[in-house]
């Protein structure tokens, strides 16, 4: 028979591999390779193309006057009304700098998978703008620049200038990396007037500059992009431009055959974060001008409520998508578009007659109409049952199309050229996306599938191991062996259907999983007999009152994702329902009651305030106090109680939490960001506090409660030194709440009517339908903990401000280690409370938990089908996140099983003491 670690593992890595499952059915790249490569017959009007990037720079900070009237960048605003063309360049989720960089330099959208690479890597090899040029400098951060050179055909035709990783410093002013690139692009040229060789190499044509400016993503990250700091950098980004056109320019000779395209891979919000489809996320500034770019149209075309407050209405605005400027670079420079680039030319930013413009589009359309030609013979060679994309088939078919494009352009009319070129640029790819999504109905319906078969599995799991006492009947050995058989047979043909069509070896696992599930239900048919034969004793209307209950509590849950104010609203109504289902609740146990009460309000406002939080340094301090206080009330009611011997443990840990208090107001009111000493001092109170629980689990005769306590106090300097806002008044308020509802619940067993009868053979009781009541509060409590301080089901929701007081050179395992470590603490108190609870209850340990397992997956198969890949990106990168979270939620219960055991160690006396049942 399965035991429960083993359904703990099966849980853990079927959660895992679905996750993923999210990224194949709707986020899979458009990569093909070995294709042609294409580019504009006609001579580039420029010998080399600049590209400069400000990483993290929003475009309304760039393109706003300040209150005096001035601009932050006089010289790029200058350009924009007197040189150049300009606009909004719109990126996609997730705006992080990696698929930024990708799309402005590849011309593609980075598969979201990436993610589990860090966007440090590689996933897949890209052709790129740089990998095209006869040769590429790149000055800049580590970060970004050597994924570009590893991706070249050539390593050597991209040259990278790098700064060391520790000068990525969040503790002072970042301003400096860009003078770092400014100062290296100087000295290049500088050393080209004693480098013979140097200076012929950069005088060749199709040539490429890259310079990376990272400080404006470092300072607004640490002070906010409404800080100083961030504007003063974008001012310096501005004179280092100026300095950087003049240096090139006199270079050479004004030659008038240099490009220059300014942008930013993606901006941030208010919170200093990104990553998410927020707007200020997604708008970045697009600047082009030099050799090629067409000189400003004064219209007011292309403005709206956005661009009104910049005053520049008179200079018309073109927006384009971020993939599109890889195209316009490789246009510019006469080089092949990147094969996989989906970017479309933006040809009102070119200064060209319109033979030229239709020969750029026709080739763009080729570029692209190729990509979707390799994808349409891959799926016409290996699918079973193959289904061409319509649009582009049969009489419309692409030789057509290119055949009526090569006309138009003979007969000179090149304004039909132009449009044909569009639309067969969309229709490729919209068949791009249809082969992308050809097996969608197939993997979804499996997906669905698995998940229906995980929380049917899990039940009778929970139903044969804790609910009954007597074994269910099991098949004839003949039956057995044809339902083995059947098993076989259909993913035997499921997989022979994978291995035909050339699928993924991930599908393989994606099919495995239902016909395991449902196998094992199927073997296990005499649970769900037993199950029907209790029903029947004691009458349906309970079951289907218990069942209706926790569809609709799970479904309110599944809202609070979109309306954290629904949180709020059940904490009102939790604060309600012990004297709703038990009116002796009421006349013995009042004090608790009142309790019980003020806290869920408490904790209630919490989800009421805004997502978006500004630092506040006394928030966390009043947070920390008040912790203090209410935990040395709760000692001292314990050693009142003579429930614990001696109070020298809680002692040392409040001293660290006071300890804790101190050093991060001292470091928020000292002059320097981080003082070494301070941030010495917060390493080791942090782990001489966070580990004491797993090392010291305690006694067994220790109080229950007071080893609770422990635990709590043991995380909170984390939660402190972590904070920025009212985080820790969260902490503080949801741990009361736990403590009290598991108080509430012991109290209302001792008070409620059991079945005394109803015994394993352990002697602990076996489960009844009112439990499903703890699962659902269990779920309630999961829900609260991540949306408590803010969407976490944003990826900007991680602002970096967090970890500050810890360590300040950029460390992205490090950092992000600190902020999920910040997100679980309030999980590990919570599996402590639960694991608590199951013994009170006199349950069997994990009954509870892998009841909880059954009936998570109902909010994951909600998001499975709320997952968008169209409207806008905030949507779309909200329906991911709400998808992710969802599966990871069962992962973390999980392991928060194992956990929970070991912190709360064994303890004894845990039982309440049970009124002796009335006679009669």
């Amino acid at each position: 028979m399965l035991s429960r670690e083993a359904l703990l593992v099966i849980g853990v890595v079927f959660h895992i591999i679905y996750l993923f499952s999210i990224f194949d059915i709707y986020f899979t790249s458009p990569l093909v390779h070995g294709m042609k490569h294409h580019k504009s017959p006609v001579a580039p009007p420029a010998d080399r193309v600049v590209l400069i990037v400000g990483d993290g720079l929003r475009a309304d900070k760039l393109f706003e006057l300040e209150t005096n009237g001035n601009s932050r960048a006089p010289y790029l605003r200058s350009i924009v009304q007197d040189r150049g063309a300009w606009g909004v360049s719109h990126t996609r989720v997730p705006t992080e700098s990696r698929p930024g960089h990708v799309a402005i330099i590849a011309g593609f959208y980075e598969d979201v998978s990436a993610v589990t690479t860090g966007w440090t890597m590689n996933p897949v090899e890209f052709d790129s703008v740089f990998n095209q040029s006869r040769h590429t400098w790149s000055f800049g951060s580590p970060d970004i620049l050597p994924m570009f050179q590893q991706g070249a055909s050539d390593i050597h035709r991209v040259e990278t200038f790098m700064y060391p990783p520790e000068y990525e410093d969040f503790a002072g002013e970042a301003s400096h990396l860009d003078t770092w690139v400014f100062d290296h692009v100087k000295a290049l040229f500088s050393n080209a007037t004693k480098d013979q060789a140097l200076d012929q190499q950069l005088r060749q044509d199709k040539n490429v500059f890259f310079l990376h400016l990272l400080g404006l993503d470092t300072n607004g990250h640490a002070f906010r992009p409404y800080s100083k700091e961030y504007y003063d950098n974008i001012r310096l980004v501005d004179r280092g431009v100026k300095e950087m056109v003049e240096l090139i320019e006199a270079f050479y000779n004004h030659d008038g055959k240099t490009s220059y395209v300014f942008t930013a891979d993606h901006g941030m919000n208010n919170r200093g974060g990104h990553g998410d489809g927020h707007p200020d996320n997604t708008r970045t500034p697009l600047i082009a001008w030099g050799a090629g770019i067409r000189s400003p149209s004064h219209s007011s075309l292309g403005h709206d409520a956005l661009s009104f407050p910049w005053q520049l209405n008179n200079v018309r605005r073109q927006d384009v998508l971020q993939a599109d400027i890889a195209p316009l670079m490789a246009h510019l420079v006469g080089i092949p578009y990147p094969v996989n680039s989906v970017g479309q030319l933006p040809l009102d930013y070119l200064d060209a007659d319109e033979y030229t413009k239709a020969e750029s589009a026709f080739a763009n359309a080729r570029g692209i109409l190729a990509q979707y030609e390799m994808k349409h013979a891959e799926k016409e060679r290996d699918e079973l049952f193959f289904r061409p994309f319509g649009p582009l088939s049969n009489t419309h078919s692409p030789t057509a199309f290119l055949q009526t494009i090569q006309q138009a352009i003979d007969t000179q009319d090149y304004a039909k050229a132009e449009a044909l070129s569009r639309e067969l640029i969309d229709l490729s790819l919209q068949g791009l996306r249809y082969f992308q999504t050809y097996d969608w109905v197939f993997l979804r319906g499996v997906i669905t599938i698995g998940f229906i078969g995980w929380c049917v599995f899990c039940l009778e799991f929970v139903l044969r191991n804790y609910a009954f006492t007597t074994s269910p009947r099991s098949w004839s050995h003949g039956q057995t062996m044809l339902v083995h058989l059947l098993a076989l047979l259909v993913f035997g043909t499921l997989s022979a259907m994978i291995w035909i069509q050339k699928m993924r070896s991930l599908y393989y696992a994606y099919v495995f999983f239902p016909v395991y599930f449902w196998h094992q239900i199927v073997m296990n048919w005499g649970t769900f007999s037993l199950a029907m034969q209790r029903i029947q004793q004691q009458g349906y209307l309970t079951l289907m009152l218990v069942l209706i209950g926790t569809l609709v509590s799970m479904e309110s849950l599944v809202y609070s994702f979109f309306c954290r104010e629904v949180l709020s609203t059940l904490f009102i109504i939790l604060s309600l329902w012990p004297v709703i289902i038990n009116k002796d609740m009421q006349r013995s146990h009042r004090p608790l009651l009142a309790l019980w009460t003020v806290t869920c309000w408490a904790t209630s406002i919490f989800t009421l305030l805004p997502v978006e939080k500004e630092a506040d340094i006394m928030l966390v301090v009043w947070g920390g106090l008040l912790g203090l206080v209410l935990g040395g009330l709760v000692v001292g009611y314990l050693k009142q109680q003579k429930r614990i011997d001696s109070t020298s443990t809680f002692v040392v840990q409040l001293t660290a939490n006071a300890v804790s208090i101190g050093l991060v107001y001292s470091t928020a009111i000292s002059e320097e960001r981080l003082p070494v000493l301070n941030q010495i001092a917060n390493w080791v109170v942090l782990c001489t506090t966070f580990i004491y629980p797993f090392i010291h689990r305690g006694k067994p005769q220790q109080d229950y409660l007071a080893r609770l306590l422990t635990i709590c106090f043991a995380f909170a300097p984390l939660m402190t030194i972590l904070s920025i806002s009212y985080e820790t008044l969260f902490y503080v308020c949801l741990c009361a709440c736990l403590l009290l509802w598991l108080e509430m619940e012991r109290h209302l067993y001792q008070l409620e009517s059991r079945e005394s009868g109803a015994r394993g053979k352990s002697g602990t009781r076996l489960l009844m339908a009112q439990d499903l009541r703890l699962t659902v509060l269990f779920v309630f409590f999961v829900n609260v903990g991540f949306f408590g301080t803010g969407n976490v089901a944003s990826l900007s929701s991680f602002t970096l401000e967090s970890v500050y007081r810890l360590v300040t050179v950029f460390n992205p395992f490090l950092m992000a280690v600190l902020l999920i470590a910040k997100v679980l603490i309030p999980f590990f108190v919570l599996s402590a409370v639960f694991a608590v609870l199951t013994s009170s209850l006199e349950l069997p340990p994990f009954s509870l938990f892998l009841a909880v397992m059954s009936i998570t997956d109902i909010q994951t198969i909600n998001f499975f089908f709320f997952v968008s890949d169209y409207g806008s990106w905030l949507e779309i990168g909200t329906s991911i996140s709400h998808y992710c979270i969802a599966t990871l939620f069962i992962i973390f219960t999980m392991l928060l099983f194992l956990l929970s055991r070991w912190l709360v160690g064994h303890l004894t006396h845990l039982a309440p003491t049970k009124p002796r049942a009335k006679t009669h």
